[in-house]
């Protein structure tokens, strides 16, 4: 199974971009975030005949996060379990079966500051998130969370960790929030592959950062050690943040893994 999660940035504004790269990457199930429309402007139909099914939950302007799935997509839910809880009644996480995989797509909140009444509502968000995982799945079966998380995991995923400092993004309280969920019995499949520093899957449109190098690394896939032993290679496709018109300021990144034996 070939899964990928993408911050596109606004569907409405990338559809096209999205479209061509499921065409050239075959990805069987890709994970969206930052949508920006609305469920009933949501292009399943366009996707239907790609070959996908699709779930989304969106509120319109704002967040928003879909799931695309050639492999099955079952027992769909938004929110958090139980009960599908929607904290602020925003559309930051859908989940679905996939390939046999529960697979959820999430947007975590930015933050903005760490002074801002939005970190706390990221650090409440994030340990939802782990409420959920424990509510609705089990460390031992094949799980997988990915998206946004708007948090990079340690120094490696910044660019220039001293101009961070005291920003969100870097917080110790964030990084624990994410290790967290690691040590719920998750691993960040990018890593097993590229222990590196300096790969990045966001970078800032201003100043011309992508060209410069100068990014972080949030978007991650965060897999069950059961899927996380079949990861047979990851990569970030920075392809997809060039070109014109203007691409998303993420890259999607993709993880294949390779079936049960």
């Amino acid at each position: 199974m070939r899964l990928a999660t993408w911050n596109v940035n606004s569907l409405g504004a990338r559809l096209e971009r999205v479209e061509t790269w499921l065409a050239e990457v075959e990805p069987d199930v890709l994970c969206m975030q930052e949508t920006k429309l609305a469920d009933g402007a949501f292009p399943a139909l366009t996707f239907s005949a790609l070959g996908y099914e699709s779930i989304h939950h969106g509120q319109g302007r704002w967040n928003g996060v879909a799931i695309l799935s050639r492999v099955g997509l079952d027992a769909p839910a938004v929110g958090f379990a139980p009960g599908d809880r929607i904290p602020r009644d925003e559309a930051r996480i859908v989940s679905a079966t996939c390939g046999g995989a529960r697979v959820a797509s999430v947007y975590v909140p930015n933050g903005r500051s760490p002074e801002h009444e939005q970190y706390d509502f990221k650090l409440e968000w994030l340990e939802a998130l782990h409420a959920h995982l424990d509510s609705a799945c089990q460390p031992d079966a094949d799980v997988v969370v990915c998206g946004d998380f708007n948090v990079a995991p340690d120094d490696r995923d910044v660019y220039d960790p001293a101009k961070f400092t005291g920003s969100t993004h870097v917080t110790p309280a964030e990084r624990a929030a994410v290790a967290k969920l690691v040590d719920w019995g998750l691993v960040d499949v990018f890593r097993q592959h590229h222990s590196e520093a300096g790969l990045y899957s966001w970078w800032d449109y201003r100043a011309g950062d992508f060209h410069q190098h100068r990014g972080l690394r949030i978007d991650l896939v965060l897999a069950s050690r059961s899927l996380a032993e079949r990861a047979v290679w990851s990569l970030v496709d920075r392809n997809a943040r060039k070109g014109k018109p203007t691409p998303s300021d993420h890259a999607p990144v993709v993880v294949e893994f390779e079936d049960r034996p």
